[in-house]
This record gives structure tokens, sequence and C-alpha cells, in this order.
């Protein structure tokens, strides 16, 4: 299946460049993930994995200072514990961070803002992370608001920074700048953005000049130096199913909702933010209000 773009995306904006798709994603003001971006993803997904014009898919932000923020937390204490679930099986988002992972092209995202939470998850799924060395920073929140990443978020950053400096960044909720970035290897380069827009259209066009069946065996190949996620990703499913519905969790996402997480302002500090939110729990609701 190939051809046309299809033209049902409400947040994603696709155009293509010879066997590049651009993918600009266009949520405003946060690029939260919300139940109508993950549908756009999921049909995204599944229609780019068989699109055979194709050799390389980039995702970047229509946003300023936002790559993609989080998952939708709203969304997230709106969901109902099935009891009757297969204890076994992968969700939606898992399904959606493993087509990005493992169709037949290289998935690139350039990132020039925020990437947080589920956004990350995603940014981690695909091959390639270039960053904009002013503006790029990357948090997973999920700790100090009384839940845990999930879509891989616990799988995958400790392949690509090491088990000590991811559960360093997990459990504190602490940004991971550009450069740091870098140097851990979460982001493959990080250069000021005037470079950075330079290096890219030169290495995606670099990459389009080869031959399609040679890139995607290539890919193919690598890929299976990789350990399969199968097993770890069922375990964070349950754990994170645990904590989403615990009422510790639940209490300290309404918190996150009620001091302004998922706005601007509170998303663009949310290192600090969220250490005020993990606070908060201990606090009497009335001091709470008057703060806030």
């Amino acid at each position: 299946m190939s051809g046309n773009i299809p033209d049902n995306f409400n947040h994603l904006n696709v155009h293509r460049d010879g066997k590049i798709l651009i993918v600009e994603i266009d949520n405003p003001p946060i690029n939260l993930i919300t139940i109508p971006l993950l549908l756009d993803f999921i049909n995204l997904t599944k229609w780019a994995q068989d699109d055979k014009e194709s050799t390389i898919l980039v995702l970047k932000s229509a946003v300023e200072n936002f790559f993609i923020a989080h998952f939708d937390v709203e969304a997230l204490l709106s969901m109902t514990q099935d009891k009757d679930a297969s204890v076994d099986s992968l969700t939606s988002f898992d399904e959606l961070c493993l087509r990005f992972q493992e169709m037949n092209k290289v998935t690139i995202c350039l990132i020039e803002g925020r990437v947080g939470g589920g956004g990350s998850e995603i940014a981690m799924a695909c091959d390639l992370r270039f960053a904009a060395s002013e503006t790029a920073v990357m948090n997973q929140m999920e700790v100090p608001i009384g839940i845990i990443p999930g879509g891989g978020g616990t799988q995958r950053l400790p392949k690509l920074i090491g088990y000590p400096r991811a559960l360093e960044l997990i459990i504190g909720g602490l940004d991971l700048d550009a450069d740091t970035g870098e140097k851990w290897g979460y982001f493959n380069r990080s250069l000021p953005k005037v470079d950075l827009d330079l290096y890219v259209d030169k290495f995606l066009n670099r990459v389009a000049s080869f031959n399609s069946e040679a890139v995607r065996a290539a890919k193919e190949a690598l890929r299976n130096t990789e350990t399969d996620l199968l097993r770890g990703l069922i375990k964070e499913n349950i754990l994170f199913n645990e904590r989403n519905h615990s009422e510790s969790g639940k209490h300290l996402m309404h918190r996150f909702l009620e001091l302004g997480g998922q706005t601007f302002a509170q998303e663009s500090r949310i290192e600090e933010f969220v250490l005020e939110v993990a606070k908060s729990e201990s606090e009497p609701d009335n001091k709470i209000s008057e703060e806030s």
C-alpha cells in the first residue's frame, strides 16, 4: 500500500518530500497527547508502515517550545480498571511505539523544545533523535505525580543511557538538557538550531539518495542486536496500572491538574513544578487552594 497521504488527521500535518515523510505535530499549546492526537499517531503509523514510497519518517513540532509534552493526565484519570484484561497483553500505546520502532523506514525525531512522558516514550521508540542545543529538554515526570513511565519508558531509557542514569532521571523527575543528553546517549546529536537544520537536511537527503532496500535491510539487520522488549513491556504495564489506579496515584494526578499541570506556564518548568506537586501530597486542601 502506498500513494496518497490520508487527509483525516486532526493534529498532524503530513507531507511527502521524495522518499521522506515529514510529520508536524500540531496540538497547541504544549502538544499534549490527547486522545485525538493519540488516534492520529495510531492511524499515521498503521498507514506509514505500509507506505512503499518512503524510507524515512521525520517527526517534528509545529508548536514552539514543545516537541511533545506527555500523555493527557485527565485521560489517565478517566481510565477504568479492567479486571478481566489479560496481564500478558500490550496496550495500544505500546503497540504504537513498537510500530515506530519496527516499521521498515528510518524514524527520526527533530526535537527543538521539551519532550516528556509519553512524548519521550515515542521519541525513544524512534531510531534517531536530533536536538536543538539551546531549547531541547527531556523529562520523565511520572514518579513525582505518583505513577511510573509507561509505553516502554522504563525499558528503552536504560538501553539508551544505562540503568544508573535512567534511574536517576526517572525517580528524580529531572530535566535532561540537550548537551548532556547527547553525552549520555539519549540524543544522537545536540547542535545549535541553525546548525541542526543544516545537518538534518543534509543527512535526510543523503540517506534518501541511497537504495531504499539497502536502507531498510540495514535497519532490519541492526534491530536484530536488540533484546526482546515484550516481557519488560508487560511487567511495566502491570506496574503502571497498579499506580494509575491506586489512591495515592489518583490523588497526586488530581493535584497535578489542580495546581496548573498541562498549562504552558507550568509545563515549561516541569522539573520544579512536579516537585511542588509531590510536596503538596501531605498538605491540607485549603493551603493548596490558596497557593494555587
